[in-house]
């Protein structure tokens, strides 16, 4: 089965043409439709390596009223995305190579985008002991980022344990970086806003202590360490200083914490109800500068779906979180200057290429050359869009772009040569053949 897209503009290269065989880029350049191919206009569009996002609650297992791993990977596939992985913060949690492992079969039944686990760093993410780490980096999962994200690993001694563990196989730790004892209660960022709203503030050095403490236990142990969320000026800067240095650290930043800042909050909605919270207008001035700089490696969603029942109400009362896997690529094109301005192939590098490096994914974040995997995405750099929540491929509503007209629309995503996105709009997907006994077991299982 061959598809031929047809005109794009190769980032980095100018406009040309792509042929798909088998799910493998074969040709690229000008290339004739050989055939019987199918083939997609893609004059005007920008060619983009399948977005790999470091960062996603799938919810499942669980919480499936606020999302599934099917409904969440139609979502990424929407947004451009073709990879996810899926944090540990399930119910059960995704503390052993069990849960991991039902995780991905979903992944590989929902067939939208690839799903990879995040294992748990601590049991029960309770921050007490370490979880089954070695049985879910050596089960089918392949585990190789760990986190207890939604929870800081705030034992100096179980996070060094940690890093010297994972540093054993080549993994890392994704470290939510929040000293707990500095924002008990707390409601939103600390600063002029809380203090006029009357609301507990969540000051910008619990992030920062953490973010200090854990790249000085990442440099002395040798190991790889990943911040999540990075939300403060200050943050960046200990990254940056700390790159310098060649400590191995790497850090994502979310694209509400691009756009949007605690003068939100004035608004009492819960939907920009977030953790780590909307910084200030210094502070997204910041993170932008440190993206494009690269002193920020990625961009990550940190898509967080709600039901109803837990973000429409008062704020004190109401969980943090908002979607972001539909809206994320649009966010940041903004940010970076808009269509016309941005640099697409920064744009590639930090949504694709580098989170695959990150993760692991070497079948992702690969730009179009023969023999490789034809996991990429066709954007529209001239076409706006306005965010309907009635509209958007997640099973939650929670987003704060309602209404908001952003630019650049995702009119293709290719998993493996299989359209998962086509004009814009879901294309039916069959799941895969299962790829191994054991597979089809677990597959079947878990779709019962």
């Amino acid at each position: 089965m061959s598809t031929l897209i047809k005109g794009a503009d190769l980032v980095g290269r100018g406009r040309g043409d792509v042929l798909v065989r088998d799910g493998r880029v074969v040709e690229t350049g000008t290339v004739s439709a050989p055939a019987g191919a199918s083939v997609v206009d893609a004059d005007g569009l920008v060619l983009l390596p399948g977005l790999v996002d470091l960062h996603a609650h799938l919810r499942e297992p669980g919480r499936e009223d606020a999302e599934t791993v099917l409904t969440g990977t139609r979502a990424a596939a929407k947004g451009g995305y073709t990879a996810v992985c899926a944090m540990a913060n399930s119910y059960p949690v995704a503390d052993t190579a069990g849960v991991v492992e039902q995780v991905a079969a979903l992944g590989r039944a929902a067939a939208h985008a690839d799903v990879q686990p995040l294992g748990a760093v601590s049991v029960g993410l309770a921050g007490e002991r370490l979880a089954e780490i070695g049985a879910m980096a050596d089960s089918a999962a392949r585990v190789r980022m760990f986190s207890d994200d939604g929870h800081c690993v705030s034992d100096p001694r179980l996070m060094r344990r940690a890093l010297e563990y994972v540093k054993t196989f080549g993994g890392l730790i994704a470290q939510h970086a929040e000293e707990p004892r500095l924002t008990e209660g707390a409601q939103m960022n600390e600063g002029a806003v809380s203090a006029e709203l009357g609301l507990p503030g969540w000051p910008s050095v619990a992030e920062e202590a953490i973010v200090a403490r854990d790249v000085l236990l990442a440099e002395y142990v040798g190991a790889r360490i990943h911040f999540c969320h990075v939300s403060t000026a200050r943050s960046v800067e200990i990254i940056g200083e700390a790159k310098a240095r060649g400590v191995r650290v790497t850090a994502e930043v979310c694209p509400h914490h691009l756009l949007l800042t605690d003068e939100r909050a004035r608004t009492y909605d819960p939907v920009f109800k977030v953790n780590p919270p909307l910084r200030t207008a210094d502070d997204v001035a910041a993170l932008r500068g440190a993206l494009a700089e690269g002193v920020v490696d990625a961009v990550a969603t940190d898509h967080a779906p709600h039901p109803p029942q837990d973000k429409d109400c008062e704020w004190p009362a109401a969980r943090p979180g908002m979607l972001g896997l539909e809206t994320a690529l649009s966010i940041t094109v903004a940010a970076l200057g808009g269509p016309d301005a941005c640099d697409w192939d920064m744009v590639a590098e930090r949504t694709s290429r580098a989170p695959a490096r990150i993760a692991g994914l070497d079948a992702h974040g690969r730009d179009p050359e023969p023999g490789a995997e034809a996991n990429f995405t066709l954007v529209d750099p001239a076409r706006t869009w306005t965010v309907a929540p009635s509209e958007l491929a997640s099973r939650s509503r929670n987003t704060p772009y309602a209404g908001l007209e952003l630019p650049v629309t995702v009119q293709a995503t290719f998993l493996r040569g299989r359209a998962t996105v086509l004009d814009g709009e879901l294309a039916p997907v069959a799941p895969p053949a299962p790829r191994t006994r054991a597979d089809a077991g677990l597959v079947a299982e878990e779709i019962e």
